[in-house]
């Protein structure tokens, strides 16, 4: 098995007339067309065998905003497979021209939804590769969003994957499974990005073998691992550093799979000539609520007064989280604060430099 596949994640998609401005979003929706057909000019060139998009396809889901993704992804020389984000179904139903969550299959029929009565789906890309596209939004009885697996999807999971155990299989969903923050899954900032349900499904996946997963949602470029089971998320092409990835998967001489992934950042776009820039002072302009409540809240707990003195150093801590690889070194900081702001680092468990967010090779 020899294939090469690209991501790219949290388009955010805006046409101009349904791009909304808020003085403290972080989306720079307003590039997200420019922005994605750049991604799509170069996979172009390199004769990739498919396309992963795990949520967030456009900036709220606006009915205009999926048509004119659903169009697009038509001229493409080679298939797409997409999830939905929690953007893409804010709504249970539809209202104020923004799609209900059963109408997302409808537009996506071509890009994995053979179904479109059903949200998720299990598709054969090539002979011995199967993707499995999960769906995790869901409503409680108030019409609040949540981010979980609904019990009969999960009954599917293990009834597909009983069906598919001997092919190589990828899974893709929207919200994280794996932590790739510290304190992620307990965390007020954290947990919203992380699947509700997340060890049910890590359980699922162990005991039939699965080891790759592909998510977006957090806006971070980042590897983590659980049990040899592999999660890969996707930044945003919205936000800095506007990454996307190429990766390539073959089997090795001994019967084992070995994942090469590359990745790769969009630095410029039409009147966005030094986006790269503007962008992470984009977020660092908009950094400080984010800041105080990571500083205020637990662990540290600190008071509003003491946490103002360290938000100058931790301006642009969020834009280099999202980079990946970053390491952080806070030697001023006392050190509970400075060790707290230093774990979000790539390190590993030893604090050793970990920096395989961007680019790795990854036995499988």
């Amino acid at each position: 098995m020899n294939f090469r596949f690209a991501i790219a994640s949290d388009l955010h998609i805006a046409t101009p007339p349904t791009i909304w401005n808020h003085p403290s979003r972080f989306h720079l929706v307003e590039i997200s067309i420019s922005a994605l057909e750049k991604v799509f000019n170069h996979l172009e060139q390199l004769q990739i065998d498919f396309l992963l998009i795990p949520g967030d396809l456009t900036q709220d889901g606006e009915v205009e905003n999926h048509q004119w993704l659903e169009k697009r992804l038509e001229s493409l020389p080679y298939p797409v497979y997409v999830v939905p984000g929690n953007h893409d179904v804010p709504n249970l139903n539809p209202i104020d021209g923004k799609i209900g969550f059963q109408d997302f299959p409808y537009y996506y029929r071509k890009y994995g939804y053979n179904n479109p009565k059903q949200i998720y789906y299990s598709h054969e890309i090539f002979p011995g590769l199967q993707l499995i596209g999960l769906n995790s939004n869901q409503f409680n009885s108030e019409g609040k969003q949540l981010g979980c697996l609904d019990e009969q999807q999960l009954i599917w999971l293990e009834q597909t994957l009983t069906e598919v155990q001997d092919k190589f299989i990828i899974l893709m969903v929207h919200h994280n499974v794996i932590e790739h923050l510290p304190g992620q899954s307990s965390h007020q900032l954290g947990k919203r990005y992380m699947l509700d349900n997340a060890p049910k499904l890590l359980n699922i996946l162990k005991q039939f073998g699965v080891k790759l997963i592909f998510t977006g949602h957090l806006h971070v470029q980042d590897v983590a691992s659980h049990d040899d089971i592999y999660e890969i998320t996707t930044g945003s092409l919205v936000t800095y550093p506007h990454p996307y990835r190429i990766l390539n998967l073959q089997t090795k001489a001994n019967g084992c799979y070995e994942l090469n992934i590359e990745s790769y950042k969009i630095n410029s776009v039409p009147g966005w000539e030094d986006l790269s820039g503007r962008s992470r002072e984009w977020i660092g302009q908009r950094s400080k609520m984010f800041m105080m409540k990571l500083l205020t809240e637990s662990p540290l707990n600190l008071s509003a007064t003491e946490a103002e003195k360290y938000l100058p150093s931790l301006r642009y801590f969020w834009a280099d989280i999202a980079s990946g690889d970053n390491i952080f070194n806070f030697p001023d900081f006392p050190q509970p604060v400075r060790e707290y702001f230093e774990q979000f680092g790539a390190i590993d468990s030893n604090r050793n430099p970990n920096q395989i967010d961007n680019k790795v090779t990854l036995l499988i």
